[in-house]
């Protein structure tokens, strides 16, 4: 099956390039009628430079400046919602996940890399929450599908997400928002923009965000979370000292201390009945299951209450300076610094049975690029270049899990553990790609980079509160689990030593290991230029994503070992496609990835703690899918867009411990990689009209929805077993399960005769559907993350120019 689909990719990228007269026939009499007006042309910077997104052979979704600020688009949430293929899930540490044609890693740790990697104007965000506010006075969004290591690097075996920042103006610009919505939400975006002299220009633009809690406790009537507060700004400089020579310097921070999400309890199912207290027993036995209900969820309260946090700064710069008249040299120096602060809830309950009663961290990143490229005028286009990564993170987790049945007070009362995890990470590349213009139809590219990375870990499990934990480590210390003779000897631990046991079963020592990876992406394909505007393209490309280490405080020295580099080798055949007279543009493209050594968030029975989270490699499994959108323009200034994508994923080769337990052969039942439905599909309309006065009254609308998938390998064949006080939800057959789903959102509007204010009544999620983003298992409970409720508002804006 999956060699046949493979072949079919291969095939259909042939069959589009050797048979162009398939798509000519549609498109001829368009070609000629269209002439050379461009105005509706969408730029992008795939290639690192500038192109008509017609004429790049990738599939890339781009979102413009009016589709952003018309559609509200702030969050990575938003950003994913608005792309379909694309997947967003929180985590229980508040760490987002993306997932990009069902390539992504759901782990929650702060200093792991994403399979989706984030660059804001080429400059990398290198970690998943140093994205988060990055998504203001923007230009547009670039979302590149498919491997992207070639020009944009390792860690992007999903695809790449480019954040185009709008640039500083040639006259002076001012212009923002104000907006009130539900919730008692108040959100304002402002930008100054213009010369400060012949040779400098500046931008300043600024946005904050502040609302009223918006989840509801379950078993506490009064009691709500969810508030939001943040503020983000940035200051661009550009300095031109001669026509040769250039620099942009951006300078960007945020600061974010909005409540971590709490979940929504579905399950419950004791882990360790036999040595729990009657008190704890009696809690689990009374929770309370969360009713269907998007606002409904719980969480402690005092030490354990959901709050956070975060702040993050950013400086880069920029420079091209034409060596030649035709070769430029371009330098990218960036620098990253993000903190956090905050406590989160892992449970869905009021109970302490998961709480990050510390979730601690720090990245500090320093990455630089260098590159030499033409000018893409001669038939050989060209670009060389290197890269050098070198970052530093840090978390420090304290979880308090008193009320589980872990905890045991006539076993050492053993209710807190901590982890701090410490990695310092080296990462170097060279790369390189061109395209060669055969003929004048006919592009051949081809592009390569290899890269070599270093990980020192160092993994310390430490005791805090009553150090209890130490204790009882020093006990099993003292048994000599391992048998060596002669018994081994150690010093024993106080509540700050390491009490993880080391190969010889003894505690007192740092895990610390060295990842040393190195490999070649690379990519190859042909670009066919069947009419002025028919581009036919075929790909065929491989990615690689770093591995990383776990923040997991583990029993043993085994549950720490790090996953290795996952690989992606993608075949792509696509085309584009601008009809009738340029007022219809359409796309499509087949695609089949087989992916090898896919990095995923398993489970682990140690013999300690129970069930545990770890980090693994699923050695096979491959992804088929297909792609199509359309965009008409019927009449003057309605534009109606529809798009899909359809994905059938398989795990081929994957062996585990399961939530329950039970060791589970994923490949014999062929199940679905973790969040990747079959069908997620977009519909957008847009209408503007002016009226005798010149005013233009606007109005729109967009439907975003998705089938089901899970957030776990197999998660339709783990059945709860009848025991005593265990649970689930009535009528929930498949915990993990998250369920189909649409949403709609609406805008109405006025925008002035000379632009210079606009009204905007707005709506997102305007029916208020019920919808899950993720699914969390814990030592004793399952519980979910839903989707935000129905949220609406006014927004006023104005520009001076």
């Amino acid at each position: 099956m999956g060699n046949s689909k493979r072949n079919l990719c291969v095939g259909v990228a042939l069959a589009v390039l050797v048979q162009p007269g398939l798509v000519l026939a549609q498109a001829a009499g368009a070609a000629q009628a269209a002439g050379d007006d461009e105005s509706t042309a969408i730029v992008v910077t795939a290639n690192k430079r500038e192109q008509n997104i017609n004429d790049v052979g990738l599939t890339i979704a781009a979102l413009s400046s009016d589709a952003i600020a018309s559609r509200k688009i702030t969050s990575l949430a938003d950003v994913a919602a608005a792309v379909p293929g694309l997947a967003y899930s929180p985590s229980t540490t508040n760490t987002p996940i993306f997932t990009l044609r069902g390539v992504g890693f759901n782990e929650s740790s702060l200093g792991v890399y994403p399979a989706v990697s984030v660059y804001a104007d080429e400059v990398p965000m290198p970690f998943p929450v140093t994205a988060s506010h990055a998504a203001y006075d923007l230009a547009r969004i670039e979302v590149l599908k498919g491997p992207q290591g070639t020009l944009f690097g390792q860690n992007s075996t999903g695809g790449a997400i480019n954040y185009i920042v709008a640039k500083p103006t040639n006259t002076f610009e001012a212009g923002g928002d104000l907006g009130f919505g539900r919730f008692n939400t108040i959100e304002g975006n402002a930008y100054i923009s213009g010369p400060l002299s012949n040779t400098l220009r500046a931008r300043v633009a600024v946005t904050g965000l502040n609302s009223d809690d918006w989840q509801r406790s379950n078993s506490r009537p009064n009691d709500t979370n969810g508030k939001q507060s943040y503020v983000a700004g940035r200051l661009i400089l550009e300095f031109k000292p001669s026509d040769s020579l250039r620099f942009s310097l951006n300078l960007n921070a945020w600061r974010d201390k909005s409540d971590p999400q709490a979940q929504q309890l579905v399950a419950v199912r004791p882990q360790v009945p036999a040595i729990a207290t009657a008190a704890n027993l009696a809690g689990l036995a009374a929770a309370q299951f969360s009713p269907l209900d998007p606002r409904a969820a719980d969480w402690s309260t005092g030490v354990g209450e959901p709050r956070g946090d975060r702040k993050f700064y950013q400086a880069s710069l920029r420079m091209d300076a034409d060596v030649t008249s035709g070769i430029t040299l371009t330098t990218l120096t960036s620098y990253n610094d993000y903190k956090q602060t905050q406590v989160t809830d892992g449970d869905g309950l009021p109970l302490v049975l998961f709480d990050l009663i510390k979730n601690d961290g720090s990245i500090k990143s320093f990455n630089q690029e260098v590159r030499l490229a033409n000018s893409g005028k001669s038939s050989l286009r060209w670009v060389i270049g290197a890269n050098y990564e070198d970052s530093h993170t840090f978390e420090n987790q304290d979880l308090s899990y008193a009320d589980s049945t872990n905890n045991a007070p006539a076993q050492f009362n053993i209710n807190r553990s901590g982890v701090t995890n410490d990695q310092r990470i080296r990462n170097y590349a060279f790369f390189g790609n061109a395209e060669y213009a055969i003929t004048s139809q006919l592009t051949f590219k081809v592009g390569a980079r290899y890269t070599n990375s270093r990980n020192n870990a160092a993994i310390c499990g430490y005791s805090p509160g009553d150090g209890n934990v130490a204790k009882f480590f020093n006990l099993l210390g003292s048994l000599n689990l391992g048998g060596l003779n002669p018994k081994p000897t150690f010093t024993p631990i106080d509540g700050t030593g390491c009490y993880t046991l080391n190969e010889k079963f003894v505690p007192g020592d740092v895990f610390r290991k060295t990842l040393k990876e190195d490999n070649v992406s690379w990519r190859a394909g042909l670009d066919f230029k069947a009419s002025e505007n028919v581009l036919l393209y075929a790909n065929v490309s491989r990615g690689y994503k770093a591995g990383s280490f776990p923040s997991l405080a583990a029993a043993n020295f085994t549950a720490l070992k790090p996953v290795t580099q996952e690989s992606v080798t993608a075949y792509e055949g696509g085309f584009k496609a601008e009809l009738a007279d340029r007022k219809v543009q359409l796309n499509g493209a087949v695609f089949y990835y087989d992916y090898k050594d896919k990095q995923i968030r398993g489970k682990l029975l140690d013999p300690i703690f129970g069930i545990l989270d770890v980090l693994q490699n699923v050695p096979k499994s491959r992804i088929f899918g297909l792609e199509a959108d359309v965009t008409v323009r019927p009449i003057e200034g309605l534009s109606l867009s529809a798009s899909a994508t359809y994905l059938e994923s398989k795990i081929k080769r994957y062996t585990s411990v399961n939530i329950l337990g039970l060791t589970n052969d994923f490949g014999a039942f062929g199940d679905a990689l973790p969040f990747t439905p079959k069908l997620s599909y977009g519909f957008n309309a847009d209408y503007k009209f002016e009226t005798a006065g010149g005013g233009k009254p606007f109005i729109g609308v967009t439907v975003a929805g998705r089938s089901s998938s899970d957030a776990a390998p197999g998660g339709s064949r783990i059945t709860y077993p009848a025991a005593p006080l265990t649970r689930v939800l009535p009528g929930l057959t498949n915990v993990y399960k998250l369920p189909s789903y649409t949403t709609v959102d609406a805008r109405i509007g006025y925008e002035a005769a000379d632009g210079q204010w606009r009204i905007m009544a707005w709506a997102k999620n305007l029916l208020n559907q019920y919808y899950l983003t993720n699914v969390i298992a814990s030592s004793d409970t399952t519980a979910r993350f839903a989707g935000r409720p129905a949220t609406y508002g006014v927004t006023v804006g104005f520009k001076v120019m």
